[in-house]
């Protein structure tokens, strides 16, 4: 079977005050076509920095590896390419944008998105009643459709939003950085309902988290733990239940 995202020998660094630190250090992992992974791990073990890495963020730098995403090399393409390519990250912290509509702001990015895909972009009346339907799925007010992006919204609003982003968008790989930090139990079912909405054999997800509660609601096909830069233990959805009860200790010290 072809595999739809192929990581091997990732390596990356970043340019912090004047010192290169290397935070990634060769990182291997398959997601084949179809399936959820779930990355876990102590804090400071490159999670976050994968996603980026993943997305295009031009403040990290690859040193050597390679990304093959649907049999193209990943690491090649510019930030936009990707997202029209299918790829989509969900931000730990997602950005307030004062003075951009948010309605506008959706609209703009599914139309770049449907050109650069040879599809029909939509116009004001359709997308209108495409997001309010979308919006009411995932249990927010139509007025945050009025609102700036994310100004003023609550954490759990700005959440919502990047799942409400991801639903329009339609991507056929996710990455959801830590998308559950901060959520209380209702609106992380309704975000883990977005994903799982989004299931199909065309649809692949990473979920970066530290909480087993997201991961019983999505249910992975395999969970990976990530540490000192890389991949030291995989298994299936019942390894957060193991990590749950023990830690990580055990697995850090098989690493060692």
């Amino acid at each position: 079977m072809s595999q739809f995202l192929d990581i091997s020998g990732l390596n990356a660094r970043i340019d912090a005050d004047g010192q290169e630190k290397e935070i990634l250090r060769g990182v291997d992992l398959v997601i084949p076509p179809g399936e959820v992974h779930a990355i876990m791990g102590p804090n400071g073990s490159g999670k976050s920095t994968l996603s980026y890495v993943l997305a295009g963020r031009e403040d990290y730098e690859v040193t050597s590896g390679s990304v093959s995403f649907q049999g193209k090399d990943l690491l090649e393409m510019e930030p936009e390419e990707r997202a029209a390519a299918g790829l989509f990250l969900a931000f730990q912290s997602p950005v307030e944008l004062p003075g951009v509509n948010n309605a506008n702001f959706l609209r703009t990015a599914v139309n770049a998105v449907r050109r650069a895909r040879g599809q029909e972009e939509l116009d004001a009346v359709n997308f209108l009643k495409t997001v309010r339907a979308a919006a009411k799925e995932l249990g927010m007010s139509p007025d945050m459709l009025k609102r700036n992006v994310n100004v003023g919204f609550s954490g759990g609003e700005k959440k919502r939003n990047e799942v409400l982003q991801m639903t329009l968008l339609q991507p056929s790989f996710a990455i959801l950085d830590e998308t559950d930090s901060g959520l209380d139990v209702d609106a992380l079912r309704i975000v883990a309902e977005g994903v799982k909405r989004l299931r199909s054999p065309q649809f692949s997800a990473l979920v970066i988290t530290h909480h087993q509660r997201l991961l019983e609601y999505i249910v992975p096909d395999r969970i990976h733990v990530m540490a000192k830069g890389r991949i030291i233990h995989s298994g299936g959805p019942e390894l957060a239940q193991q990590i749950d009860r023990e830690g990580y200790t055990k697995f850090l010290a098989e690493a060692a």
